[in-house]
């Protein structure tokens, strides 16, 4: 599969070495990284957001974020953003049998490993990726009495940047990297 547009045929030096350093920390040529090399005010901007998403906190850690990333690549039917994010999910200490229910293979429920801050997290992601936006009250309270406003704005600006990235990368027609040789996508 390809991309509905090639990358530009000269890309400034600038973002060349943004390029590089892309390739270094994922061992991929990343098509993305290119195609916004046809508006490098938008190429710059990303990578800094992506520079700075958060991967771990002190109260959130690496697995749940990675559980939010998951589960909101899986809510927007993104095939670069799932690829990306299932890659070395097992690194989180994210089981297979988890890993079905993120993917929306069986019920959340069903998996007794995922913690209630997990479940809330993930279902979380899963509204910050639908249109419109609608949280009822209930669901609000929750949150707040389950993580502290810095946790919700980690967790709400996880899924946002994915959706972003999502809407973004799917615009363009960008196939999945290659990461993952034996993921499943298949959208919620």
């Amino acid at each position: 599969m390809k991309a509905f547009i090639d990358p530009p045929k000269s890309i400034p030096f600038y973002l060349k070495i943004g390029i590089w350093i892309s390739r270094k920390v994922t061992g991929r040529d990343l098509l993305p990284a290119k195609l916004l090399a046809w508006y490098p005010k938008l190429a710059v901007s990303s990578g800094i957001m992506e520079a700075l998403v958060a991967h771990k906190d002190t109260h959130l850690d690496k697995r749940i974020l990675k559980l939010v990333r998951l589960r909101a690549s899986f809510a927007v039917a993104c095939p670069f953003c799932i690829d990306m994010n299932y890659h070395d999910y097992d690194q989180c200490g994210i089981t297979p049998a988890e890993l079905k229910a993120v993917q929306g293979n069986i019920e959340i429920a069903a998996v007794n490993t995922f913690s209630a801050r997990e479940i809330l997290a993930m279902e979380y992601a899963v509204l910050i990726s639908r249109s419109p936006l609608l949280f009822s009250q209930d669901f609000i309270d929750n949150l707040k009495a389950n993580f502290t406003p810095r946790e919700l704005v980690l967790l709400d600006g996880t899924a946002a940047q994915l959706n972003s990235w999502a809407r973004l990368l799917q615009a363009l027609g960008v196939p999945s990297a290659g990461f993952s040789n034996h993921c499943e996508i298949k959208p919620m």
